[in-house]
């Protein structure tokens, strides 16, 4: 074999080694740390990942976004900087979370649902100081593949159907579906849809909460 040859062959056996051991000292970073991330997803350095969270294949999580204790990443995730997650949120596959969202603790986000964060997008018109917030209250649920406008708030507990496009801010427990959206009942903390008697009194058919309706506002009271 010619000297160059050898060292082509050498240079490509080296190269291998290399990166065998540049990805085991990163799998043995995660196995180091309090949360589980797959071997196949990208974490950026800076971002913030709480004890107990689970982080599957192919997600990518970027710089400056927080993760709260004990969540639950899908598949092909994408977590943009600045977001924040609060505790035990449920991320599904094909989510993709952009930068100005912002989700209180036990938000759960369906397969596909859809983020934006500019009202007016133009591929030529840089508008990354325009970003609009989203927050998304304690408890609530977005369902498969609905898309929230940026800039309207969820409130807590309430419930975004499948296929939904939110176009205005969502009151507590509100049950939404359409588009564009519109709310069609309340449900309870649970999910359970709620009715309520003469007296605006609504109780949750799993856990007997009850739930007082008035002036179009619904608040837990037991």
């Amino acid at each position: 074999m010619s000297s160059s040859k050898y060292y082509a062959v050498a240079s490509m056996i080296f190269s291998s080694i290399l990166s065998y051991l540049c990805n085991l000292v990163i799998f043995v970073d995660f196995m180091n740390t309090d949360f589980f991330a797959h071997e196949s997803a990208a974490i950026d350095e800076g971002c913030k990942i709480g004890k107990g969270t689970k982080i599957w294949h192919f997600s990518h999580i970027m710089s400056g976004c927080e993760i709260g204790e004990n969540c639950n990443i899908g598949q092909n995730v994408v977590i943009s900087p600045s977001v924040v997650l609060g505790t035990n949120c449920k991320v599904q596959n094909n989510v993709s979370v952009y930068t100005g969202v912002i989700c209180d603790d036990d938000v759960f986000l369906g397969p596909s649902c859809v983020f934006t964060n500019v009202i007016n997008p133009r591929s030529a018109v840089a508008r990354k100081s325009e970003y609009r917030q989203t927050l998304i209250g304690r408890g609530a649920s977005i369902g498969a593949n609905a898309t929230i406008v940026c800039g309207h708030n969820i409130g807590k507990y309430a419930l975004i159907g499948a296929g939904c496009v939110v176009t205005k801010d969502i009151p507590d427990y509100a049950l939404v579906v359409g588009n564009p959206s519109k709310q069609i009942g309340w449900v309870s903390e649970y999910g359970h849809r709620l009715t309520f008697d003469e007296k605006g009194i609504g109780i949750c058919p799993e856990t007997k909460q009850v739930y007082e309706l008035k002036n179009d506002i619904v608040k837990r009271i037991e």
